[in-house]
């Protein structure tokens, strides 16, 4: 009982030194509840602007409308910063593809982003081949002489059919309380694996593939196919990581469904005929992306700024509405409701919707290292950044947010997210890791400055939608992005007025940064 009491009196001190202002709590939910606009951009976003693949002209469309509804709303100095994004644009026109014999059917696929056309229709019998697993570079060249007479004027199936098997597992939508204690205590949330360390003097996956495509490429291949490897018909479709049209061939990622069905025909000794049609288009302009900034200015704090964000990009199976497309319209939609209040903030807010995360945080990073510099090495900006807020998982509510910094700055955090506990917001952690990763907070971690990343009940996030051509407007929850507004909205207006700056770490409690690996 003693130590409830005491956690209790704990609590009460912690929020009658924030001065939480319920007041602005009630007249952004009051706002949003009576003239939302978060479905509104996101359908811009996606519907008329997506996909929103870096460099392409949907990108820097999409940009230019987000800097000019912002400035419609009464956001200052809204503008398109530029940085060098040093590949040129790339954007797919139109693709068809279909079985011409021993059957006629279409085909369900994705084209391969920075991959070459077709010369018109590719029309040819299909071979299937099937690389070595992990082989050493001997081994490597010595399947690639033997099998490179196979692949000249044929579709190349590259790799065995993946095998999906049924899933008897339900599918969780929602944090539960044991879920959500995890990632409190810093036990971690959903997201990828690491990757698998090579084994010395084994090739790995990326040095086989590279190999691959400049194998197809000098033997004449039309066309490569790659199986998504997915169940219920998703694709996920990336890029080729050199980004140079000259090093690969057409390529395609085919659902599971359609490459398990070749693959079967041709281990029956059918002659498999297929047939595709792709018109991409390159943009040498695109080498230079922009992020979209926009501000709503502080008063007698100013020159100190708390920044909300999320990437604007996405890939291109899809319009992107997950991924990020509601993050950029949630966090559009907090500087909104902040702007609506019609009394500035005590310090600037500023909000930031970044290029170019898919293909590395590269935007942030280019923001980050513009305007920042890092702990070892600052800019005059470092000392004036409170925070820096992210959201970049998907359609579910706010369930709790973690910040590079001492615990201190969680239990500030925790003071200003409390108010919105009805809303499923459950708390806020600390976190210490200089790494990039995931997503455009740890640009800002990695510098040393208090990025906030904002966790999200899943709802069909890593297991549907993200990366994959069901990535639509239609598996977006409204109500959950209505709240989510709120939440952050009432966040960032707290860390902007509150005396004191969001607690840092000191000189002697600075992680060391992360260095990055020679390639």
């Amino acid at each position: 009982m003693r130590l409830a009491l005491l956690l209790l009196a704990t609590a009460l001190f912690v929020t009658a030194e924030e001065r939480i202002n319920s007041d602005v709590n009630q007249k952004l939910r009051q706002e949003e509840a009576a003239h939302s606009q978060v479905m509104k951009t996101l359908h811009m976003l996606t519907d008329r602007y997506g996909p929103r693949l870096t460099g392409s002209p949907n990108h820097e469309a999409a940009a230019k409308w987000a800097r000019d509804k912002m400035t419609e709303w009464g956001l200052k100095n809204a503008h398109l910063e530029p940085w060098d994004f040093g590949h040129p644009g790339w954007l797919n026109d139109r693709a068809s593809g279909y079985v011409t014999a021993p059957l006629k059917d279409n085909l369900v696929f994705e084209v391969l982003s920075w991959t070459p056309s077709t010369n018109g229709p590719a029309k040819s019998q299909v071979v299937l081949v099937d690389p070595p697993k992990a082989p050493t570079q001997e081994e490597f060249t010595a399947w690639l002489a033997e099998n490179k007479t196979k692949v000249g004027g044929h579709i190349v199936f590259v790799g065995k059919a993946a095998v999906v098997p049924v899933s008897f597992e339900p599918l969780n939508k929602r944090m539960d309380e044991e879920a959500i204690k995890r990632r409190l205590s810093g036990q971690g949330g959903p997201g990828r694996p690491p990757a698998a360390k090579p084994e010395p003097g084994k090739l790995t996956a990326a040095q086989i593939n590279t190999q691959i495509d400049a194998w197809l490429v000098a033997n004449g291949a039309p066309v490569r196919v790659n199986d998504a490897g997915m169940a219920h018909g998703m694709v996920r479709a990336f890029n080729n990581r050199t980004y140079d049209l000259t090093k690969v061939v057409p390529t395609v990622v085919l659902r599971n469904e359609d490459y398990g069905r070749i693959a079967r025909l041709l281990d029956d000794g059918e002659k498999v005929e297929m047939e595709f049609d792709i018109t991409n288009h390159v943009y040498p302009e695109g080498k230079t992306t922009y992020n979209v900034v926009a501000e709503i200015p502080g008063t007698d704090k100013a020159d100190e700024v708390v920044m909300l964000g999320g990437h604007l990009d996405s890939w291109h199976s899809a319009t992107g509405a997950t991924d990020n497309g509601i993050g950029s319209s949630m966090m559009m939609e907090a500087a909104r409701l902040i702007q609506t209040l019609g009394i500035q903030p005590r310090r600037t807010i500023r909000i930031a919707l970044w290029s170019a995360e898919e293909q590395g945080l590269l935007g942030s990073q280019a923001y980050v290292k513009e305007h920042f510099g890092t702990f070892e090495e600052p800019k005059a900006e470092f000392g004036k950044l409170v925070a820096y807020f992210n959201i970049d998982s998907g359609t579910g509510r706010v369930r709790m947010a973690n910040v590079f910094g001492p615990q201190e700055a969680a239990d500030v955090l925790k003071s200003a997210l409390d108010p919105f506990a009805d809303l499923g917001v459950a708390g806020a952690s600390a976190g210490k890791s200089r790494r990039t990763g995931g997503t455009d907070s740890t640009s800002f971690n990695a510098a040393g400055l208090a990025g906030i990343g904002l966790g999200q009940d899943p709802i069909e996030y890593f297991g549907t939608t993200w990366h994959t051509n069901l990535d639509t407007y239609e598996r977006i929850v409204p109500e959950d992005a209505m709240n989510a507004s709120i939440v952050i909205a009432g966040a960032v207006w707290h860390l902007a007025n509150r005396d004191e700056m969001l607690p840092r770490f000191t000189k002697e409690q600075m992680p060391e940064p992360v260095k990055t690996p020679v390639q």
